[in-house]
């Protein structure tokens, strides 16, 4: 078994190369990388994989996405100190805890998966993350109680943009998401709402993601 040090070492070196090529742009999103590696967000039995820069499985069979495709969404999102954020997908609670360390404030994420609520908040406690409130449901309708958001994060992929998200937005708020097919190929797109509540979208290019199961998602 890999030592605690050596998977950090490791994990370090991943985070150095993503910010030399330009990927991890921020030091916000850098040092929050440091903080919160993903070997703790991981089954033991793939932690020797954790610094590979490519999707691993988690339970329930779903995925942890890569380290440069969690990076890209972050500095797409431009997360401040004090933003309200809602993430449709938990999964592991990795990409939470990420975005909990660059808003400082608490952070809603949606999961349908029994199995992978209990995974995500086991791995939040044990991170030592407290601002994360992992909250069982269907992603795709969005949270109410707490809406608007400043920005809304998707971690899997939609048919269409659903609807509830984007009105869940506030005013100048942003959408990141992928869409396209239900299974390998999807665009990332960011979607700003307009003051006037209309979108304006921006494609980011190719990415695949898992299915966005729900009542404006894909069909279960």
């Amino acid at each position: 078994m890999v030592s605690e040090d050596e998977l950090r070492r490791r994990w370090e070196k991943t985070v150095e190369r993503l910010f030399r090529e330009g990927i991890i742009k921020s030091e916000a999103v850098r040092r929050a990388f440091l903080k919160y590696p993903r070997y703790l967000f991981v089954q033991r039995r793939y932690w020797d994989y954790a610094h590979v820069d490519e999707p691993l499985p988690i339970p329930a069979g779903q995925t942890i996405s890569a380290p440069h495709m969690v990076a890209i969404m972050l500095e797409l999102a431009e997360l401040k100190p004090g933003m309200k954020v809602l993430e449709v997908g938990t999964g592991s609670g990795w990409n939470a805890s990420l975005i909990a360390e660059l808003v400082k404030t608490d952070v809603y994420t949606i999961e349908r998966i029994p199995e992978l609520v209990e995974f995500a908040r086991r791995n939040l406690e044990r991170a030592g993350v407290e601002s994360v409130h992992v909250i069982p449901g269907d992603g795709t309708k969005g949270f109410p109680p707490k809406a608007p958001y400043d920005r809304i994060i998707v971690t899997a992929g939609a048919p269409k943009v659903p609807e509830p998200l984007v009105e869940q937005l506030k005013p100048g708020g942003k959408l990141i998401i992928p869409v396209g097919s239900y299974h390998l190929w999807q665009d990332l797109l960011e979607v700003v709402k307009l003051p006037d509540g209309s979108i304006k979208t921006k494609n980011h290019g190719g990415v695949a993601f898992v299915p966005l199961i729900g009542e404006h998602g894909w069909r279960g």
